[in-house]
């Protein structure tokens, strides 16, 4: 028990006399994942939204590989990713493996399918009660896709923060194209692995409390924006009540 609040008292010092290496780790790792979550947001928001509105011949399978997708291991993940940077890959050429561009390339791989499932599945309800209005007045579907995920941006926003939240507390694919080199590729998760392997418990126990610190406000504000999302469409249904 001593050793245990010996360590909690040490990382508490390293987090408030402002630890450089701590700090770089902290600021580096959520470099990577705000990157890799950007990139990933861009495509999967469009495709997941085009998604919820399309019907096609195969849209079950295509739902079914997609749903298959979000259970994929970080780890195979960071393996197919260091298959295509290696020097005998694909993308061997152009010198990312074990570097920042590599960690952004794999969690944006991770993330990507998370974005799209479930900002199909926002537009999907969304596109049940206003879908066969949209059309009427002539939109299409990639129209209708894009108009519906505006009017659920608010509820986007929520999958903006979740993805975020994956990224951030992922370990597998990182370790594997980062390498978890000091100064250039450590992130707080590789970093809590290494340090509590190397017995450096105040490190791995700061990065640890910033890491859950991290993970709790994205859930708080989650909460916040559906909280406020209710208020504004109840605020909304009475003004059309009084209206009517």
């Amino acid at each position: 028990m001593s050793t245990i609040l010996q360590s909690a008292t040490s990382a508490l010092n390293l987090m408030t006399s402002a630890d450089a290496v701590l700090w770089a780790i902290v600021a580096r790792s959520l470099s990577v994942s705000a990157l890799a979550c950007a990139l990933a947001c861009g495509a999967g928001v469009l495709l997941g939204a085009w998604l919820g509105v399309a019907r096609f011949a195969g849209r079950d399978g295509v739902l079914a590989v997609l749903a298959t997708l979000l259970a994929l291991p970080s780890v195979v993940v960071g393996l197919g990713v260091y298959l295509l940077l290696s020097r005998s890959g694909p993308l061997g050429g152009l010198g990312w493996l074990f570097s920042f561009k590599a960690m952004v390339l794999a969690q944006t791989l991770l993330v990507l399918p998370v974005v799209t499932a479930l900002t199909r599945q926002v537009v999907e309800d969304a596109e049940r009660m206003h879908g066969e209005q949209l059309r009427s007045l002539g939109a299409g579907t990639l129209l209708c896709a894009l108009l519906i995920a505006w009017d659920e941006r608010y509820a986007l926003l929520t999958v903006l923060l979740a993805a975020f939240g994956r990224a951030v507390s992922e370990v597998g694919a990182v370790m594997i194209v980062g390498g978890n080199i000091d100064g250039f590729t450590r992130v707080m998760t590789t970093a809590i692995a290494l340090e509590t392997s190397k017995g450096d418990l105040p490190l791995a126990l700061g990065l640890g409390m910033v890491l859950l610190a991290v993970v709790l406000l994205l859930n708080l504000l989650i909460t916040m924006l559906r909280r406020w999302r209710e208020r504004v469409d109840g605020a909304a249904i009475g003004a059309m009540e009084m209206a009517a």
